[in-house]
């Protein structure tokens, strides 16, 4: 099958939106299918407000069209409400095609911690973007039911996966050569963008013994850093370096109120760390029923607790997420539109300038 995916979020940026795109892409074409994606690099942009790492692409209707002609889609799925979101939701509206769209972010949470903008009024915007769409993919029963609650309609459940390759229990990174070596144990460990809305302030307020530890980058690292002296930031990491700071800690804590998943949450589970979590969708999906992680409404308290778990039940927990699996759920849920998939160009594609 041949699918483009249209997305804002894609590389240079580096966030679970995009690392989860990069995965899908890679198991799709693992398994014979063919993939175009459509981001922000092929366009003129401009850089977010707040997040300069972020492109905007800027007037991209006409080339956006272009490059989904030239595709000759069997499918398309539209994967953020950006501009180009929006620019192939309204592509695909002009033709009559059906397309799928996910919800990965929680973006009205997010420019109300911004920005201040009422959730109200956001959730009126998103609920009209993904109204066209003939499915709305989640990521967990939790976004679902919230999304449902909003008025949201058409959703299906597209779930994640963890490389337990990669991520894995690595005694060795525990050792005098480990990439924490020399930091007070225990080593209480967050790895994410360091902005307002993943609430990276909130387990560095807490008073917990040992050392804190932050992965990531974001435009709260100054201020954070400024403020938090104690604490270790050691900037973002990515692959087998990534691995390696999980496999060299002891607890994840992971303070985000606002995520429909946390990748990172099933990362740090395949490397043997359990997990601190807020009881709130994403934790609740993954760890309810699960012997790996603590919730608590008081995150210190989760995070102590969580000492005593055992790192073979985070890794037994995290072997049942496979992204093989959650390609099939992505797969079942496309709307393909079949004249698109016939070896001779579709008429109402080809014709239009």
């Amino acid at each position: 099958m041949r699918i483009v995916v249209v997305s804002d979020a894609w590389f240079p940026q580096v966030n679970g939106v995009v690392r989860t795109l990069d995965t899908l892409k890679a198991e799709l074409e693992r398994t014979g299918h063919q993939v175009v994606m459509v981001t922000p690099d092929l366009f003129r942009s401009v850089a977010c407000p707040t997040y300069p790492e972020i492109r905007l692409a800027l007037a991209p209707s006409a080339k956006l069209a272009r490059l989904i002609e030239a595709a000759q889609p069997c499918a398309i799925h539209i994967a953020t409400e950006g501009p180009l979101g929006w620019a192939a939701r309204r592509f695909c509206r002009r033709r009559h095609l059906p397309f799928t769209s996910a919800y990965h972010t929680k973006f009205p949470e997010y420019v109300r911690a911004r920005f201040g903008v009422p959730l109200g009024l956001s959730y009126r915007v998103m609920r009209r973007f993904h109204d066209a769409s003939a499915r709305v993919m989640v990521a967990t029963r939790s976004i679902e039911n919230e999304l449902t609650a909003r008025g949201f309609s058409r959703i299906g459940r597209w779930s994640r996966g963890v490389d337990t390759d990669l991520f894995r229990p690595r005694p060795e990174c525990r050792g005098e050569h480990g990439p924490l070596a020399g930091l007070a144990r225990p080593i209480f460990l967050s790895v994410g963008r360091v902005a307002v809305e993943k609430n990276i302030e909130a387990f560095l307020a807490l008073d917990l013994p040992g050392s804190k530890v932050v992965v990531g980058d974001g435009p709260l690292a100054d201020e954070l850093k400024h403020r938090h002296p104690e604490a270790h930031f050691v900037g973002a990491r990515f692959g087998e370096d990534l691995a390696r700071h999980y496999a060299a800690a002891d607890v994840f804590v992971f303070p985000s109120m606002t995520d429909t998943f946390g990748l990172v949450l099933l990362e740090a589970l395949a490397s043997g760390l359990p997990v601190a979590a807020y009881p709130v969708p994403g934790p609740l999906d993954v760890l309810t029923g699960s012997d790996a992680g603590i919730l608590d409404t008081d995150l210190g308290k989760a995070a102590r607790a969580a000492l005593a778990i055992s790192p073979e039940d985070c890794r037994a927990h995290a072997m049942g997420f496979s992204w093989a699996a959650a390609t099939q759920q992505f797969l079942a849920n496309l709307q393909p539109f079949d004249p698109v998939c016939s070896p001779d160009p579709a008429p109402h594609l080809t014709s239009m300038a």
